[in-house]
C-alpha cells in the first residue's frame, strides 16, 4: 500500500491557484523525487503534504491518503501526530528552521521526547548517535551549541538529524544537501539510500540533477505549478561559462599568511592568495574548512589574529569601521543564506537598491529593477517580500543587491547552491558578463565542483583551516596531486565535473 497517494491536488493562496491538478504516490522503500525551476511549486507540493502549505493556503484534492488516512479531514493535532513519528521533513533553509535561542542538542531530543522514542535516560546518547550519523564532526562538543555557531552545512545535518530521530514512515526532503559540501553529500545520500533500502519511503525535492539521479526510483518534473511528465535525461551538457582571460598583471585584493582562532579550534592558518582584476578564484572544502572565516576577513568583517590584507594597494584589514567605509562598496558579498541579511520588513526593490542610496529614486527604482530582470525575476518581485519568495528567488534577489554599486571585487559564499540549473547557469552567465563588463574580481566559495571547475581561473583547496592544494582550475579537479582533493573530485555524485 502506498504511504501517500495524492490524486488532483489544488493548493491556492487568497483565491491564486498554484498547484494545479497534481497526482503522486510513493510506496515504502520508494524514492520519489520533484524537480523543477524555482517557483515551480516544488515546495509548496511536499510541504501540502504534512499540513505546512503555509499560512493562507487552501489545499484541495480528488484523493488525499497520508498513510492510508484521509488528510483532507485531519485538523492541527492529527497533523502534529503525524509530523516527526510518521513522516519527517528536511526544510531547504536550517537557519530559519532551527530554534536560535535552543542547542542543536535540544532541537535533535525534543523529537525524541514529543514522539517517545527512547527513555529519557538514553536521549543524549541517542541525539550523539543521530549527529554522528550524519557527519557532524565532534559531535559530542556540537551538541551544547547553538545554529549560528554551526556553519551552514553543519546546520543542515543538524536538520537532517533531526528529521530522522523518530525512524519515520517518509521522509520528505526539501533541498537536503544544497548547503554540504560533496564528502558530506555522499555521506547523506548514503544515509537516505539506507534508509530507504530499510523500507523507509523518500520523497525528494531538489534542483541537483546529479543527486536525483544517484537516488531516486522516479522523478516528476513540475513547471509553473503543474506535473510536466516523469524525467528521462537527467544529465544536461556542462554549462560552458565565457569570459576574457584575467589580467594578471593588475592585482586587485591580496592577503598574506592569515591566521585565527576561535577559541581552541585554528580556524585559519597561514592562508595568503592574490586576486587580480577580472580573475575568478573558487575556494573549495568541507564545511568547517575555513572557507567562510576567510570570507569574512576579506570583506572586513572580523580581523586575522595575524596577517595583513590589502585592496588596490592599500591596508584593508586592522582599520577602524570609519575608514573603511568608504571603501566598502568596492567590496561586495552574495552570502549563502541570504534571508539572513534582510530586513524583512523591506521589499526586495528596496532591498536591491539599498546600495544606491545617493542616487535619485526613480534611478534607484529603475536600477532594481533592471537588476532584477537580469538575474532572472520579473518586476512583480520588486513589491513582494522576501519571505513570499523561494530559496532560489531570495538567492536572485542576494545577487541583484551585491551587483547594484558595480564591485571590484565580489566575494561569493555559494551563491548558486540554492538556483536550480538553469537559473544556476544564467546567474553563471550574469556573473561572467559582470566581470568582462567591469573587471570584477571574484572568490567564489562553493561545495559544487562543477561548478567551480567551469567558472574559476584558479583553485584553492582547504582543509582544517589550510590550504592543501591551489593551481589552475584543470590542473587541481583533473590532476589532483594531494589525497583530499582526490577524495573530494572522487565523491561528487552521478555527474562528471570535467
Amino acid at each position: 500500500m502506498s504511504l501517500v497517494n495524492v490524486k488532483g491536488l489544488r493548493v491556492s493562496f487568497d483565491g491564486d491557484e498554484v498547484v494545479h491538478d497534481v497526482s503522486l504516490s510513493i510506496a515504502p522503500g520508494e524514492c520519489v523525487a520533484i524537480v523543477g525551476e524555482s517557483g515551480s511549486g516544488k515546495s509548496v507540493t511536499a510541504r501540502s503534504l504534512l499540513g505546512l502549505a503555509g499560512p493562507g493556503a487552501t489545499v484541495e484534492a480528488d484523493l488525499f491518503e497520508i498513510g492510508g488516512r484521509d488528510a483532507l479531514a485531519f485538523g492541527p493535532r492529527e497533523w502534529r501526530r503525524l509530523r516527526g513519528r510518521f513522516a519527517g521533513l528536511v526544510l531547504q533553509d536550517a537557519l530559519v528552521s532551527l530554534d536560535p535561542l535552543r542547542t542543536v542538542g535540544a532541537e535533535v531530543a525534543e523529537v525524541l521526547r514529543v514522539h517517545d522514542v527512547v527513555p529519557r535516560a538514553r536521549r543524549s546518547e541517542r541525539v550523539l548517535d543521530l549527529l554522528e550519523r550524519v557527519g557532524v564532526p565532534d559531535a559530542a562538543a556540537r551538541i551544547g551549541q547553538r545554529p549560528h555557531q554551526l556553519s551552514g552545512g553543519l546546520r543542515q545535518r543538524v536538520l537532517i538529524a533531526s528529521a530522522i530521530a523518530a525512524e519515520p514512515a517518509l521522509i520528505i526532503a526539501d533541498e537536503p544537501t544544497t548547503a554540504l559540501d560533496v564528502t558530506v553529500q555522499a555521506q547523506i545520500l548514503r544515509l537516505l539510500a539506507e534508509r530507504k533500502a530499510a523500507g523507509t519511503a523518500l520523497l525528494l525535492i531538489s534542483h541537483d540533477l546529479a543527486v536525483v539521479s544517484s537516488i531516486a526510483d522516479r522523478v516528476l518534473v513540475m513547471k509553473d505549478g503543474r506535473l510536466a511528465g516523469e524525467g528521462a535525461d537527467l544529465a544536461p551538457p556542462p554549462h560552458t561559462v565565457s569570459r576574457p582571460a584575467p589580467d594578471y598583471a593588475t592585482p586587485v585584493l591580496t592577503a598574506s599568511n592569515l591566521s585565527l582562532r576561535y577559541g581552541s579550534r585554528q580556524a585559519l592558518d597561514d592562508v595568503s592568495l592574490t586576486l587580480h582584476r577580472g580573475e575568478t578564484l573558487g575556494v573549495v572544502g568541507e564545511s568547517g574548512s575555513g572557507k567562510t572565516t576567510l570570507a569574512r576577513l576579506l570583506l572586513g568583517l572580523a580581523e586575522p589574529a595575524t596577517g595583513r590584507i590589502d585592496l588596490h594597494g592599500r591596508q584593508w584589514s586592522h582599520l577602524p569601521e570609519r575608514v573603511r567605509r568608504p571603501w566598502r562598496s568596492m567590496i561586495q558579498i552574495v552570502s549563502q543564506s541570504p534571508l539572513d541579511s534582510f530586513d524583512p520588513r523591506h521589499t526586495v526593490g528596496r532591498l536591491v537598491a539599498e546600495p544606491l542610496a545617493n542616487s535619485p529614486r526613480p534611478v534607484r527604482r529603475a536600477r532594481a529593477l533592471e537588476l532584477l530582470e537580469r538575474v532572472g525575476l520579473p518586476a512583480s518581485a520588486a513589491d513582494r517580500h522576501p519571505r513570499q519568495l523561494s530559496g532560489g528567488q531570495r538567492q536572485r534577489v542576494a545577487i541583484a543587491r551585491a551587483l547594484a554599486g558595480r564591485p571590484d571585487v565580489l566575494v561569493c559564499d555559494e551563491p548558486v547552491s540554492a538556483l536550480d540549473v538553469s537559473i544556476q547557469a544564467q546567474v553563471l552567465d550574469l556573473l561572467a558578463g559582470l566581470q568582462t563588463e567591469y573587471g570584477t574580481a571574484m572568490v567564489f566559495i562553493s561545495h559544487d565542483l562543477g561548478v567551480v571547475h567551469r567558472l574559476a581561473d584558479r583553485v584553492m583547496v582547504m582543509k582544517e583551516g589550510q590550504v592543501v592544494e591551489e593551481g589552475e582550475a584543470d590542473a587541481v579537479f583533473l590532476r589532483p596531486r594531494h589525497p583530499y582533493t582526490e577524495e573530494l573530485v572522487a565523491a561528487v555524485p552521478g555527474l562528471a565535473i570535467g
